[in-house]
């Protein structure tokens, strides 16, 4: 009997740690890993929506990765002189904490890329089409975060490999070269190109997911960026054609700038960032990719930074008087404004009056004896893109995460003008060229430009870079990295051209809001009739070389011994590398002769 017990105990025993040790190998379905998430169709699909959020995040496209390359830009300059002065100024120190935000957003968003394609491998001609769409959109994110790392940081370490992680020298990546991280760049691009269904597949394709036209669009802009101008145009008259997908400029030049869903993923989208329209958000910001919330507003702080400190904005940028100038030279054929104004810049003026929401200001009328200022210490036009100045729809600005409007990062205007940039380039000037400029003027009710006006190369150039853009896409992201493409840090000309455009004078003294700013653009200090003295400055005076790039962040740097500085953490002037390559800057053209 006593033999009988003690086996009958060390079968239970034993019979005890099988069935923990059954259970010590039971998966957690709350817990994912690496190990255990990603391998079939539906774990992946949630691994694409991780990286279409992770690029409205706030150092990506949601807040501060969007400003910086609006202050790089000659078209607006920060009106508070406390977040983006460095920025604005062009000569940023290495260990400010803003530089690291975008470094920190996009790198989140190229890991989980890197995910999708480690699971999916690289071979796709066996690939189902559930699984040639979502390598598509992986690769186009991906595509998109080294655009902007290579266009903000120069020469950031290229990683493509999810598996290197696991070993120190793929955790402590080495610097890429520029040329090197654009190469990868248009690989992606390309390859989405060919994966991705076009918007007129319908249903999410065209409502908001990455298609064949986004990569495509986004192919032709990284091979502009190295002056592949004939490359891009193939790509761009494939585009125009319909090849990947039929696309048409709004007869209303406003419905790309507002919320709602009847406006927004329209026939003039190529690309925009999806955020939630103001009334169906959550309410916990997400300011970093690390404090994720389910009840997230999902939607970006643009309008906070945009809007006027009197409507409650936080008054950060404002628009360029040089923008402004701009609009007022040239009246549509029917001798009125450019309606692109009214949606650019919150200025009153008479012929906004009866035009779309007329001369209001978050729905408060404006007169011409109080004229709105951005910031009410600096003053400065307040920029109304992707706000809702002009919308009617609120009467102040709700600050944080709560903008709804969807940021256009493409439109088909920017086809049609870069498409005449190459044009001009490699044949130019030709009425091709003109052509394609005036399928953009006639939607604003401009003259047609006439072929014989120009007589060379360099003088449609200087109309499309500093008239047609700039009027078509004023205060909307791009403006900084074409002029690193363009070359104008690089030439005399064109820097005394750049100090001209970002003046700007600083006073909240409303009746000098819409001065001129010609007869005192070269002075320090500005006195006006009353005899009071404002500060006349301009951004680019402040411009160190090589700080048209932002440096890389110092404590990245601490961390990474493998990790090289940039020209603007080495102040090092970066026209060998654009005069080396055999690209030209276009001389300054007075287009008045």
């Amino acid at each position: 009997m006593k033999l009988y017990k003690i086996t009958l105990a060390l079968c239970l025993g034993i019979g005890s740690l099988t069935s923990c040790s059954d259970k010590l190998e039971l998966t957690n379905p709350n817990q994912q890993t690496t190990g255990t998430f990603g391998n079939n169709i539906g774990d992946l699909e949630e691994a694409v929506i991780a990286a279409y959020n992770h690029i409205r995040m706030e150092g990506s496209y949601a807040r501060v990765g969007y400003t910086i390359d609006l202050c790089r830009g000659d078209e607006v300059w920060n009106s508070s002189q406390q977040w983006y002065l460095p920025f604005d100024d062009l000569n940023v120190a290495f260990n400010i904490d803003i530089t690291e935000w975008s470094w920190r957003e996009w790198y989140y968003t190229i890991n989980v890329c890197n995910f999708i394609t480690s699971r999916l491998g690289q071979d796709s001609n066996a690939f189902s089409q559930k699984e040639r769409e979502i390598l598509g959109q992986a690769l186009f994110i991906r595509g998109l975060a080294y655009y902007n790392l290579a266009g903000y940081y120069q020469n950031p370490p290229l990683i493509t490999d999810y598996a290197s992680y696991s070993t120190l020298d793929g955790l402590y990546a080495k610097s890429s070269s520029y040329d090197e991280v654009l190469d990868q760049v248009e690989l992606d691009f390309q390859e989405a190109m060919n994966l991705l269904p076009s918007r007129d597949t319908g249903g999410q394709w065209a409502t908001g997911r990455a298609t064949c036209g986004a990569a495509a669009g986004y192919y032709a802009r990284a091979l502009m960026q190295r002056h592949k101008y004939s490359e891009a145009l193939t790509v761009l008259k494939d585009i125009i054609a319909g090849k990947y997908g039929k696309y048409t400029l709004m007869k209303n030049y406003g419905d790309n700038f507002r919320e709602g869903s009847q406006y927004e993923n329209n026939a003039e989208s190529l690309f925009e960032v999806q955020y939630l329209d103001y009334g169906s958000q959550g309410t916990d910001d997400e300011w970093t990719p690390v404090n994720t919330s389910a009840n997230a507003t999902q939607g970006s702080a643009i309008e906070s930074n945009f809007g006027p400190g009197d409507f409650g904005g936080w008054a950060d940028l404002s628009a360029a008087p040089w923008l402004y100038e701009l609009f007022l030279a040239e009246k549509t054929t029917s001798g009125k404004l450019d309606p692109r104004l009214y949606w650019t810049i919150g200025t009153y003026e008479t012929d906004w009056e009866g035009f779309e929401y007329g001369n209001v200001c978050y729905q408060k009328a404006m007169t011409p004896k109080e004229p709105i200022v951005t910031n009410n210490g600096n003053g400065g036009l307040p920029v109304a893109k992707f706000t809702n100045m002009r919308t009617g729809l609120y009467d102040k600005v709700v600050t944080g995460l709560h903008d709804g409007i969807n940021l256009r990062m493409m439109r088909y205007s920017d086809v049609l003008l870069r498409a005449a940039e190459c044009e001009n380039e490699v044949n130019g000037p030709t009425q091709q060229a003109i052509d394609w400029i005036n399928q953009v003027r006639n939607r604003a009710e401009l003259a047609s430009l006439k072929l014989s006006d120009f007589s060379s190369k360099d003088k449609l150039f200087e109309q499309i870079a500093n008239v047609e853009r700039p009027k078509e896409f004023g205060c909307e992201f791009g403006r900084g990295l074409d002029l690193i493409r363009w070359g104008f840090f690089y030439a005399q000309d064109r820097m005394s051209q750049l100090k001209d455009h970002g003046t700007f004078l600083l006073t909240s003294k409303k009746t000098l809001v819409k001065t001129p700013l010609a007869e005192y653009v070269h002075q320090a200090v500005y006195t006006d009739p009353d005899g009071d003295k404002w500060t006349v400055k301009s951004s680019y005076t402040s411009y160190n070389p090589g700080h048209e790039f932002i440096p890389i962040p110092q404590a990245h740097m601490n961390a990474n011994p493998n990790l090289e500085g940039n020209s603007a953490n080495d102040n090092v002037d970066n026209s060998d590398y654009y005069y080396g390559n055999g690209w030209t800057v276009h001389p300054v053209v007075d287009l008045s002769k």
